[in-house]
């Protein structure tokens, strides 16, 4: 046995020999600059497509609430327009009720002031006829004795004199007369006016 192989058989009965630790050797792991911008693309993609999903989750969101404004303003015209034709139509409404009231007014007062311009004539032509006749009738007798005077025609509505002694004179009569008729033609004419109706249309 030749004394290198006798250093050998020495070197693997030596304990420290036997227990070492095999050293397993890791390779060193070199990125090319392709594999680099590959990697750095496919991580840019990520990012974008994440962007993109949460982009198209707010623009859905947006839209929704972008519909929602749009209704409840189509709403809000529509009751603004509402209230305006509302409105509209009542003023009018008002403005024919005025005219209206207004023409009825203005047709009782034509009519009422027609009957009291009638009714006096009347009287006042009574009057002179009465005055005509008590002066011929005065000139027949040769104004000897009093002659009674005749009393007024009455009309409907009219005061009748109190016939006998304590009777008016003409004048005063017809003074009489013709407030009676004022009076009467003025109680007309309120009834009248308060049976227009004001808050509607006539029947």
């Amino acid at each position: 046995m030749t004394g290198r192989e006798r250093f050998k058989i020495d070197e693997v009965d030596d304990p420290r020999i036997c227990n070492r630790t095999p050293v397993i050797p890791i390779p060193k792991l070199e990125l090319s600059a392709v594999a680099l911008k590959l990697i750095i693309g496919i991580g840019c993609a990520l990012l974008l497509a994440l962007l993109v999903q949460d982009r198209n989750r707010w623009k859905a969101k947006a839209s929704h609430h972008a519909e929602l404004l749009a209704s409840e303003r189509a709403v809000h015209s529509a009751n603004i327009g509402n209230i305006r034709a509302a409105a509209d139509q009542a003023r009018r409404a008002d403005a024919a009720n005025a005219a209206r009231v207004r023409a009825a007014n203005a047709a009782i007062n034509e009519r009422s002031l027609n009957d009291y311009e009638s009714r006096i004539a009347a009287a006042r032509a009574g009057a002179e006829r009465l005055r005509r006749n008590a002066g011929t009738a005065a000139a027949d007798h040769g104004g000897g004795g009093a002659t009674a005077v005749p009393e007024l025609p009455t009309a409907p509505g009219e005061l009748a004199q109190t016939p006998g002694k304590g009777r008016l004179p003409p004048a005063d009569a017809l003074i009489a007369t013709e407030q009676a008729i004022q009076l009467d033609e003025l109680i007309k004419w309120v009834r009248r006016q308060s049976a227009v109706p004001v808050n509607g249309a006539a029947d």
